[in-house]
């Protein structure tokens, strides 16, 4: 990991209070589920998109970003990459801090969506391994 980017990461995480993670999970063993939970375990508040509704991690899913009425600082997300850009305007429309794309998922349009909006952004990382990182490191 460069020294920017562990610098991107510390401002991005330190400064994080609600994420909203769309593909969220409420299957157990699932990274769209365990990621959230270490998150939510930490002191993060989780706001799970889910199209499909239910509960997930205890609390209320909302259908899209679009329906999410509260300030989000990280848009976390676990979708394949070419639903991204979508996400990422969406991301926008709310005035979300990063969006954060989890390891494997990488949009050149998605990221260019979302700089052009003043957004951070972070691709092909996994937000928990980082944190984990940063926590070791005493940078957390």
């Amino acid at each position: 990991m460069s020294e920017r980017h562990w610098d991107d990461y510390v401002r991005i995480i330190t400064g994080a209070r609600t994420i909203a993670v769309v593909g969220a999970s409420d299957v157990p063993g699932k990274p769209a589920h365990e990621i959230p939970a270490y998150l939510q375990a930490k002191g993060f508040r989780i706001i799970p998109v889910n199209p499909h509704g239910g509960s997930i991690l205890g609390v209320p899913a909302v259908p899209s970003l679009r329906d999410v009425e509260d300030r989000v600082d990280v848009v976390n997300v676990f979708r394949p990459a070419p639903e991204t850009p979508e996400i990422a305007r969406q991301a926008a429309a709310i005035g979300a801090g990063t969006l954060w794309l989890q390891l494997g998922i990488v949009s050149d349009e998605a990221a260019r969506v979302a700089r052009a909006a003043g957004m951070g952004v972070v691709m092909n990382r996994c937000l928990g391994a980082v944190h984990a990182e940063l926590e070791l490191a005493g940078e957390y």
